[in-house]
């Protein structure tokens, strides 16, 4: 069996769809698709529907265009992610609200662990205080729309979600990786702050990521981590652990690059 990942969908692009439809079907194979499927609920709903039928098993992670208030008068916050975790597993989809299962790939057991962080604007210079670094990024012309797309609630802002959601997978991944099985880690954002390049807007690093998880591919046995985000694929090794940005991205960004049939990429097996 082979795990292969796709991320930064962005399906409210038609011929993101078209590309989406058109991928060779792989039924014996696991997919991961590690956030930003769309913008709204149908977004996500047409990927399930389409991949499901495609592949054995699909994991999804949130990303933040998912959590969008789209349409308006749509669930926002905390809400709207519960929705999408039920919609997921509805089609059968793994969801980082599930346990972690054990897979086997190319002949080997991995725990495999889709994972929900956010972003608490710690991926800046420490000379920029907390206080600032929305400030901080705006005088570079630097701007991000969940500032206003991404609403929090209950929590007070994006930050306070973030440290929720790292406490309790901390939690969750202490307990469950207790007998040594390396890990594959899934998530939206990168998990270290160091693999974010971004060089026409580099102070959107506030919106990539947090510190609290650069330590988590080591304490938790990771031999692959799975990102998205930046639109930007590749392939990076630091203390002997893999590192994969599996982004599609916008039409603009793949079309000519990524030929269909290498649209989700083969990460094990």
């Amino acid at each position: 069996m082979k795990l292969y990942a796709i991320s930064d969908l962005h399906l409210g692009s038609t011929e993101n769809r078209d590309a989406l439809a058109a991928i060779t079907p792989r039924p014996d194979d696991w997919l991961a698709i590690a956030g930003d499927v769309g913008e709204t609920e149908e977004h996500l709903r047409f990927a399930l529907d389409t991949l499901g039928g495609k592949f054995a098993r699909l994991v999804w992670t949130p990303g933040n265009h998912e959590l969008w208030s789209l349409p308006p008068g749509s669930l926002r916050g905390r809400a709207r992610y519960e929705r999408l975790v039920e919609l997921c597993r509805a089609h059968g989809a793994l969801t980082p609200e599930d346990d972690y299962p054990l897979a086997d790939f190319g002949g080997r057991t991995f725990r495999v662990v889709p994972l929900f962080t956010l972003y608490d604007y710690s991926f800046r210079p420490d000379d920029v205080p907390f206080e600032r670094a929305v400030a901080w990024a705006r005088e570079a012309g630097v701007r991000c729309a969940d500032e206003i797309m991404l609403d929090p609630s209950p929590h007070p802002d994006r930050p306070s979600w973030c440290r929720e959601r790292c406490n309790l997978t901390e939690r969750r991944l202490a307990a469950a990786c207790v007998d040594g099985t390396p890990t594959v880690l899934i998530n939206h954002w990168p998990l270290l702050a160091g693999l974010v390049r971004v060089p026409r807007a580099p102070r959107f690093s506030l919106w990539c990521g947090t510190r609290r998880t650069a330590d988590w591919p080591r304490r938790f046995r990771a031999e692959l981590v799975i990102s998205g985000h930046l639109h930007m694929r590749g392939t990076t090794f630091v203390e002997g652990v893999r590192y994969e940005e599996v982004s599609l991205g916008y039409p603009q960004q793949w079309r000519g690059r990524i030929a269909a049939d290498t649209l989700p990429l083969q990460v094990l097996g």
